[in-house]
């Protein structure tokens, strides 16, 4: 399944080539660049990355220049140009940055979203709220994409302008970060984010249970718990926890475990079959064989590739 937002055609407008140079002025470097405003990181990148592989928490990416496909499941999503896409729930993806170059690199920009902002916004909005179209892509799943209207891109263009005027960020970033909010809120995403705010939405519990099983993953899944937890019968949360992460709960907790096992070799140096046994498997040789589904190839071989993407270039004397 493949859900894809068109770039752009032709010519940028005005504002949207602004929102481009400010953000190529700003990621001078490359990589994902964290900034002065919180919550707030820049990603650049001068050539496609065949894979990267991280959890989403809840927040609004913003693609500026440059294609991203993301996985999530069994669902491929096409981030696009001018698009932006929120996560409401933490999700496990992989993700491909399939257009870059030095020339016109990939970059964009990522905006954390605590859920209760979206609660209070909607407080504040009551019946005043326009009809809500649904979104293009990935409609029934915890990632959602849109194209950035004018007001979108001139209120982006605002944050990210504050980081050339540090002073001013304290005072002027959070009123701009909670138009972002409010405008995603308004625009063919709202309806997704208005029903993660619901708290006696099935989606909300779908929630809960992610929260659950992130905190919990090194443990045995029980999925008779799970359902106890947040009042909903078995199979309704099977169904539901499929709609919304394109993963079944074993699933979504063997993606959870293989990207910590991922990260504690790759950062803290652990051996393979330490890593194996600190996330909850019982056995090396499935961890192996797991890991190597997911990622191509064996623990050893896939961190040792990874160091060599990601070691430094040697100084030259």
């Amino acid at each position: 399944m493949t859900a894809t937002i068109q770039t752009l055609a032709g010519n940028l407008a005005p504002n949207q080539q602004r929102l481009v140079s400010i953000t190529e002025q700003l990621t001078a470097a490359e990589g994902i660049l964290a900034t002065e405003i919180n919550g707030v990181e820049l990603f650049r990148f001068e050539e496609p990355v065949s894979c990267a592989s991280g959890v989403f928490e809840p927040c609004i990416c913003f693609v500026i220049q440059g294609d991203m496909k993301i996985q999530l499941g069994d669902h491929e999503i096409t981030h696009s140009a001018m698009a932006y896409m929120a996560s409401s729930v933490h999700l496990p993806v992989m993700r491909r940055v399939t257009e870059a170059s030095r020339e016109r690199p990939f970059i964009g920009a990522k905006l954390k979203v605590d859920p209760q902002e979206v609660a209070n916004l909607l407080v504040e909005l009551g019946d005043k709220a326009p009809p809500l179209a649904a979104p293009d892509s990935c409609p029934e799943c915890g990632l959602s994409i849109a194209q950035m209207d004018e007001q979108m891109q001139d209120a982006l263009y605002r944050l990210l302008n504050l980081l050339n005027s540090p002073r001013d960020i304290a005072i002027l970033a959070p009123s701009i970060r909670r138009e972002i909010i409010y405008r995603a809120l308004i625009g063919e995403m709202g309806s997704r984010m208005r029903q993660f705010s619901a708290t006696d939405s099935q989606s909300h519990r779908i929630s809960n249970v992610i929260s659950i099983l992130k905190d919990q993953y090194t443990k045995p899944l029980r999925i008779r718990e799970l359902a106890e937890a947040v009042n909903m019968s078995e199979s309704t949360l099977y169904h539901n926890f499929k709609q919304v992460t394109h993963m079944s709960p074993l699933q979504f907790q063997k993606k959870l475990r293989l990207l910590e096992a991922r990260r504690l070799m790759l950062v803290e140096g652990i051996e393979a079959a330490t890593a194996s046994y600190r996330v909850g498997y019982e056995s090396p040789s499935h961890f192996s064989r797991e890991y190597s589904r997911l990622f191509g190839a064996p623990p050893k071989a896939d961190v040792q590739n990874l160091r060599g993407i990601y070691a430094p270039e040697p100084e030259s004397a």
